[in-house]
């Protein structure tokens, strides 16, 4: 059986290691950059271990990274690369009204998500999917082609550096809903980008209140309809007060509604 050390935390991380360790003895798990001095001895031991990498958060330097040449560590990157490089792939994309995603599998380098891919897959999705299930889809996608090639790699391909495109960190300023400003779709791939964070946030009613998930709507639906920039609107379909837990709009406006 394969032997492999995970570098990896959050959701894409998750996802390809629950595949992965059904298939390869995952012999360490790497979180953290103190963790590294780990994953130095353990590969020192034992030369033939293997590196897999799903959202680490940590800047690997050189004298980790040289130990598992030729082939590298293997780098599951949520983007079709070099396109969407940095922290916030899938949630740019969503924001960008993207309807195709994208896993690169590519070798790890010290420049930020530059490497060499050795496999690339676009997926299209109907409709408009939910931040977790991209993820999901796009996690065990990758993991997969990993069980099936990770003994018989293909040669890498170069990126085009020139047509890279970055993303950034979101924050909180991110958060408020303007419908004054912004398109009805818009507010929505807002709304589905920021579940979890930074949350979209609009006050209804005046409470201040987080929207987690809506739609768009030619027509005024209900008194939670936002009406936006381009004359749609935004219906909220389920949302969380201050304070209270996730209800669905029916509930908030007969508890809230004046």
């Amino acid at each position: 059986m394969t032997k492999i050390i995970f570098f990896g935390n959050g959701p894409l991380a998750d996802y390809a290691k629950a595949v992965l360790e059904k298939h390869f003895e995952i012999v360490f798990h790497a979180r953290t950059k103190e963790d590294l001095e780990e994953v130095k001895h353990l590969k020192a031991e034992d030369p033939t271990l293997k590196g897999v990498l799903a959202s680490f958060g940590v800047m690997i330097k050189s004298d980790v990274l040289d130990i598992f040449e030729p082939e590298g560590i293997l780098n599951i990157h949520p983007s079709a690369l070099p396109k969407y490089r940095g922290s916030s792939p899938i949630e740019t994309a969503i924001l960008n009204g993207d309807k195709d995603f994208t896993y690169s599998i590519m070798k790890l380098v010290k420049a930020m998500d530059a490497g060499p891919v050795y496999h690339q897959e676009t997926i299209t999705f109907e409709g408009y999917p939910e931040k977790d299930e991209i993820y999901k889809t796009l996690s065990e996608a990758a993991a997969n082609w990993l069980v099936v090639n990770i003994e018989n790699l293909p040669t890498p391909t170069e990126q085009n550096h020139e047509k890279a495109t970055f993303t950034a960190k979101f924050d909180k300023s991110m958060s408020p809903l303007k419908p004054e400003t912004k398109t009805a779709d818009e507010l929505l791939n807002e709304v589905r980008a920021f579940i979890g964070f930074p949350k979209s946030k609009y006050t209804f009613f005046n409470l201040d209140c987080i929207v987690l998930k809506a739609h768009t709507s030619d027509t005024e639906e209900s008194k939670l309809s936002l009406k936006c920039s381009d004359g749609r609107y935004l219906v909220v379909d389920q949302i969380q007060p201050a304070g209270r837990k996730p209800m669905d709009a029916k509930s908030f406006l007969n508890g809230y509604a004046k």
